[in-house]
């Protein structure tokens, strides 16, 4: 899991721009409320790629490489994070939450569980 702090390009009297990605493909984008509390993942891709960018609130993210341990991080508004193929991940909401996600592959409309392979223990029983 790689957490980045997107940062405003240019502020005018206009208003702000703020670049989320640059230089990649993506063939879906999704926004997803989660409520104070619920979890969402526990699961990995073997040829999805996504990119999360949080628009507002604040999450705990989970993550696990095969055959590493358990690494977790909080995430909040202008965060944006990656994961790798076959990386476990999880989220869990610490307040109610907004998030955009990028995928690259299988992963939106009809082919939304084509490339999901959910986990037999959550990632926090692990943590």
């Amino acid at each position: 899991m790689e957490i980045t702090k997107i940062k405003c390009i240019h502020q005018d009297h206009r208003g702000s721009i703020t670049d989320i990605v640059e230089q990649i493909d993506f063939n879906g984008a999704t926004i997803i409320f989660s409520k104070k509390g619920s979890v969402r993942g526990n699961h990995f891709h073997k040829k999805t790629i996504q990119q999360i960018y949080v628009l507002s609130g604040k999450m705990k993210c989970l993550a696990q490489k095969p055959k590493e341990p358990v690494i977790q991080a909080i995430v909040e508004q202008g965060d944006l994070i990656s994961h790798e193929l076959l990386e476990s991940h999880s989220f869990e909401a610490l307040s109610d939450t907004l998030f955009l996600v990028l995928s690259s592959g299988l992963r939106t409309g009809k082919d939304y569980d084509k490339d999901t392979y959910r986990l037999e223990a959550p990632l926090s029983e692990l943590a």
